[in-house]
């Protein structure tokens, strides 16, 4: 058995900010993929993996008790498949802010769920509220919480605009030239990122007046306008704005920024051949890098490896 491949994602705008309700756009990064599979191999991956699914299945077997309307199971099928060695096999980094559970979740899901939504049908508004919904319950066992935006975009393979939290759409970006200039990268930080304990520091900074007053006022303003900007492929708009980003993620976000690359932050601000933002929840994994030019971001940036993702 061989299921069909769930691509890794992108978050280019709204990194915890999302969770404040401000813009976010995430998209496909179909360089990394996973699917389900069973088959003869005897690896430590493919046993770690296995072992990994059958505490998924405890967690989707406890959902559907806790809460029966939202969504529910073939869990006959899947705890069969995993007795014979099912697990997911993936080129998507995990701990690296690319969606390595979102796409896991987003296979259990397509395979396993009763009455799913496809990807095929007419998918108003409830129907994606209500895969998110359904996503953000499946993988909030590998995060603690979850918004279900990774899952969603791995299952749909569509670039997703987030509104609000009650307000997401596929959106229709510039396509992409190969000969420009511009360009989204990511550099690899070489540590593995830890979702929950770094939103777990978020949740704490709500707590404080001055940091929700920042979120609302320059952070949700800057990144809104950048996801606006992108869409319309207003590129200078993006750059200034993803500058501010850049600026308030040293300021407000520096445990979620690997502390070797503090000083790196800070030369792309201050000669603009590059600026660099989180990739999901940071802490390690990719930091995501916006430049407009590519080539005077490398040269400035000779020491890292950039895996360019998006060209204009």
């Amino acid at each position: 058995m061989k299921g069909p491949l769930f691509y890794s994602k992108i978050l280019l705008f709204g990194e915890y900010g999302i969770i404040k309700d401000s813009k976010g756009l995430s998209i496909p990064y179909n360089f990394y993929n996973g699917a389900l599979k069973i088959d003869d191999t005897d690896s430590a991956d493919a046993k770690q993996s296995n072992a990994s699914l059958i505490k998924f299945l405890a967690h989707l077997e406890e959902l559907e008790v806790s809460n029966p309307d939202l969504v529910s199971f073939n869990l006959i099928d899947l705890k069969r498949d995993l007795d014979a060695g099912m697990y997911f096999d993936s080129s998507i980094p995990q701990g690296y802010g690319v969606g390595s559970s979102g796409a896991l979740v987003a296979a259990i899901y397509d395979k396993y769920a009763v009455n799913k939504i496809t990807v095929l049908e007419n998918l108003t508004r409830e129907k994606l509220l209500q895969l998110k919904q359904i996503f953000a319950e499946m993988e909030s066992f590998f995060h603690g919480k979850s918004s279900g935006l990774d899952p969603l975009n791995s299952y749909l393979s569509l670039p997703i605009l987030i509104n609000s939290k009650d307000h997401i759409e596929p959106a229709g970006i510039p396509t992409q030239k190969t000969e420009g200039k511009g360009a989204v990268f990511l550099i690899d930080s070489g540590i593995i990122g830890e979702t929950a304990p770094l939103v777990n520091i978020f949740m704490e900074n709500l707590k404080n007046e001055g940091f929700r007053t920042m979120m609302k006022d320059q952070f949700s303003k800057f990144t809104d306008a950048a996801v606006d900007g992108f869409l319309k492929g207003n590129f200078k708009s993006v750059y200034d704005n993803t500058k501010q980003l850049s600026k308030i993620a040293l300021s407000h976000f520096k445990p979620m920024i690997p502390e070797k690359f503090h000083g790196v932050w800070q030369k792309g601000i201050d000669t603009n051949d590059y600026y660099l933002k989180l990739c999901g929840s940071g802490g390690g994994g990719y930091i995501l890098g916006f430049t407009e030019d590519i080539d005077r971001a490398k040269a400035s940036l000779k020491d890292y490896k950039l895996e360019v993702v998006y060209q204009f």
